[in-house]
């Protein structure tokens, strides 16, 4: 798969707007994209952009539809049950499909070097009015070796436009990208980079999961049923999508940073401070690789609910629930990450209760775990007839059966993230409380609340008699 089958596939399933009207790369894309993401609309391809003749393609993931279709799954699957399927696939999987080299591939069609390296050939968009200035997206690959163990990282990065030839990259203090800068650094050399736009969407899933001696190419194609397929960058020797719409290769000098930002994060705040710079990485684009009439994968990101938080709220979802599978903790029933939290702070959990103090081994547990230690403010357990992702019915637990001197639990610190806007602002501490909140009726209750519940004989004779009764 290649982001245009996954954009035919949208449209097969009436999840794609093909917009013609002439649109502006100046805060009109982003608008109409969020727009119509926050009504779960259909995924847009502007095909028309003021100035330039290639397309832009905005909202890929922001329906759990969608979500389904770039998995290979049944349409009519929730955010939980897409997740239980990946993480059943991934950590029952008993060998990896390893990808395959090629030697070409479409990605090769256009080579530009020299004078012909110009990044305002792509109609790059700006987001929002504060931001500061056009940001390739935060759905960027890119590729690093590490210069000891010779390994490949592809890293996801929000890059902004700098200038013509150079892009600023939001690598962050303690992720592998910064681990292995540092090297780099520390040989004196610079760091050959190459930034993938526009390619199989599963991508950028794979790095989410830790298989030892696999590539993010190997688990995508191993999910997938079937070979990926890449080729080394013609200049710095990266493996990179054959398939991919857009490649900018080039250099990242470790010791020279320059100022790059603000940009609306994914929590709907500005990280940095208003109207301040950070001094960030730089990709020196040298060589620029492009498919025939190639299609700008754009990203944007603000407040909840839009495609990236739909994305980061699946993986988070399927890490978190595959680490509680492997801690063999039992009565795991679902598990979901919302993406109200902004696919990262709070984590929900239901559980089908053992014995006293089941859901809190659960909670303690999910702040145990790799993907919970990080960022996680909140975990919320519910019992086994509440799904995970069904935050009405989460609110009616929290509301009906949960007490908040009896199931409340205060951690005091955590790890959290620098991306974080309740962080204190005077303060360099990267640490956040947590709360845990127990919405389970107690398993050592004799008594327990009586709940008004369905007729079985009766529901199911009325849905099988639904269409009879002309309700849409």
């Amino acid at each position: 798969m290649d982001l245009r089958y996954f954009i035919n596939s949208c449209a097969e399933a009436n999840e794609l707007k093909r917009i013609t009207t002439e649109v502006d790369w100046n805060l009109e894309i982003s608008h109409v994209s969020k727009l119509a993401e926050e009504k779960k609309g259909p995924a847009l391809l502007f095909e028309s952009v003021k100035g330039y003749d290639t397309p832009v393609f905005t909202g890929a993931f922001a329906t759990t539809k969608r979500l389904a279709i770039m998995l290979g799954l049944p349409h009519d699957l929730t955010l939980c049950q897409s997740a239980q399927q990946w993480m059943k696939k991934t950590i029952t999987s008993e060998g990896l499909i390893k990808a395959k080299e090629v030697k070409d591939g479409p990605v090769l069609e256009n080579v530009l070097t020299g004078n012909k390296v110009d990044l305002n050939m792509f109609p790059v968009p700006k987001f929002f009015p504060l931001d500061g200035g056009r940001y390739i997206g935060t759905m960027v690959s890119v590729v690093l070796r590490d210069p000891e163990t010779g390994e490949v990282n592809l890293g996801t990065y929000r890059m902004q436009m700098l200038d013509d030839k150079r892009c600023g990259v939001q690598i962050l203090p303690g992720k592998r990208g910064e681990r292995i800068m540092k090297k780099y650094a520390k040989m004196g050399k610079k760091m050959p980079a190459a930034a993938i736009i526009g390619c199989d969407p599963l991508i950028f899933m794979a790095g989410t999961l830790m298989h030892k001696g696999a590539s993010d190419y190997d688990i995508t194609g191993t999910v997938r049923g079937q070979q990926s397929e890449f080729l080394m960058a013609p200049l710095t020797g990266l493996p990179v999508p054959a398939g991919a719409e857009i490649v900018l290769e080039g250099e990242i000098d470790p010791n020279a940073f320059l100022p790059e930002g603000p940009f609306a994060e994914y929590t709907g705040y500005y990280s940095d401070e208003l109207h301040k710079q950070i001094p960030k990485p730089v990709l020196e684009v040298q060589q620029i690789l492009h498919r025939n009439n190639p299609i700008l994968w754009a990203t944007g990101q603000g407040r909840p609910v839009t495609d990236v938080h739909m994305l980061l709220a699946f993986t988070r979802t399927a890490t978190l629930w595959s680490e509680l599978e492997q801690m063999r903790i039992p009565g795991i029933q679902s598990v979901c990450v919302p993406p109200e939290s902004a696919g990262r702070f709070w984590a929900v959990v239901s559980v089908k209760q053992a014995y006293a103090g089941h859901s809190r081994q659960i909670a303690d547990a999910v702040i145990a775990s790799n993907t919970g230690s990080y960022g996680i403010k909140g975990v919320i357990t519910v019992d086994e007839d509440i799904m995970a992702d069904d935050l009405q019915r989460v609110f009616w637990a929290l509301s009906c059966r949960y007490d908040p001197m009896r199931g409340t639990e205060l951690i005091k610190r955590g790890r959290s993230t620098v991306l974080d806007p309740a962080l204190d602002p005077r303060s360099d501490k990267l640490t956040t409380s947590r709360i845990l909140m127990d919405a389970c009726i107690p398993y050592e209750w004799k008594e327990k609340p009586v709940e008004a519940r369905f007729d079985e004989a009766m529901l199911a004779k009325v849905k099988s008699r639904w269409g009879e009764y002309g309700i849409d």
